[in-house]
């Protein structure tokens, strides 16, 4: 397995040393360091990997002074919106799920609003309703919370799935239609809903359609002794969050996620991408399958782990290290406990990764 991946990750060096031979600066002499230089990405030419990846750590670093001791969920969660994607936090009531969603939004400069789902709820809530003007003596589109860059839809099951479905278009999209109309949402547009244990009272376990409306799907469960003292003798984590000042604007966000779009893969690796694939649709231990949005879901994230990693490449280790969070709500890991649904969903991630050698 090392052998391959160090096969792998030669030839994605070649591959980049091959693409940068043109470009006005001077090149690296090994292109998998974070020196190397990006000239396209942004407005800047003078940008570079290890710029990106700078601004990735100054990232983690202030949201872990927030989500303490939960470093791999932070970085998921940070993940998942580099990679464009949409998350889903699935745990129980008080464990810092809504504070992650208003963190993420601190940290990158996002116009944020919240909606919390109830059992009557309506779908003109969410994308906005035409209310009759009567001096114009027409009909004007309000438009709704959802016309924001980063939506927080708190306790999603709890609402009817009448109410869950209007999220559908304007996930996949980024649009929403009403009388007749369509309206784009603003780029970028973050979805990051929560969701309680399937056996708590008045919820409403959310369909496979929407399931897959979202690249991943984490559980942050409860803090270890430690980073539990430190939550109740420290100070308050509320008033750090107010203090956080935005540490990108929404353009270097953009920057971001086109220079993970730009992460250089090769052909093994996509062979072993397709193979996953494939397991989860003739295998008979799950209860569902990976679709071609979670194959290009699964290929992003691993793209975007790679740059956490301060890579300009991915290896098979990255598509394993995301493989879980992106899969397991796909593939049917589900029960009526938090903790219970996230030993399921490694379970499931292992059986894949044993029964799919890297090719």
């Amino acid at each position: 397995m090392n052998s391959t991946i160090s096969k792998i990750s030669t030839q994605a060096n070649n591959q980049a040393n091959s693409q940068t031979t043109d470009q006005p600066h001077k090149e690296s002499p090994n292109s998998n360091t974070a020196a190397e230089e990006d000239a396209s990405v942004t407005n800047s030419p003078e940008k570079t990997l290890n710029e990106f990846c700078n601004e990735i750590d100054e990232l983690l670093s202030i949201g872990s002074k927030v989500i303490v001791g939960k470093t791999e969920q932070l970085k998921l969660a940070l993940c998942c919106l580099l990679a464009g994607g949409h998350l889903l936090i699935e745990d129980q009531p008080g464990v810092g799920k809504t504070t992650l969603a208003q963190l993420l939004s601190k940290l990158v400069g996002l116009e944020f609003q919240r909606l919390q789902f109830t059992s009557d709820m309506l779908p003109a809530e969410i994308i906005g309703a035409a209310i009759y003007d009567k001096p114009s003596g027409t009909f004007l589109f309000h438009k709704g919370p959802i016309f924001t860059h980063l939506l927080l839809a708190d306790e999603i099951n709890r609402a009817t799935p009448r109410a869950q479905s209007a999220l559908l278009e304007a996930m996949e999209e980024q649009q929403v239609t009403a009388e007749g109309q369509t309206y784009a949402l603003p780029s970028p547009f973050f979805v990051i809903a929560t969701q309680n244990p399937k056996d708590q009272l008045g919820t409403f376990q959310l369909p496979e359609s929407q399931l897959d409306r979202f690249l991943m799907r984490i559980s942050i469960g409860y803090p270890d002794a430690a980073s539990e003292r430190e939550l109740l003798a420290g100070e308050n984590r509320r008033e750090i969050l107010q203090r956080i000042t935005p540490i990108l604007d929404q353009q270097q966000l953009l920057d971001l996620q086109k220079r993970v779009s730009r992460q250089q893969v090769t052909e093994p690796l996509i062979d072993y991408i397709q193979k996953l694939l494939a397991h989860s649709r003739i295998s008979n231990e799950f209860a569902g399958c990976l679709s071609p949005r979670a194959g290009l879901g699964l290929l992003q994230a691993a793209k975007a782990w790679a740059l956490f990693e301060r890579r300009n490449h991915v290896i098979p280790e990255d598509v394993q290290a995301v493989l879980e969070a992106v899969t397991a709500h796909r593939l049917g890991a589900s029960s009526s406990n938090a903790q219970q649904s996230a030993r399921q969903g490694a379970e499931l991630t292992r059986m894949m990764v044993e029964a799919v050698p890297i090719p």
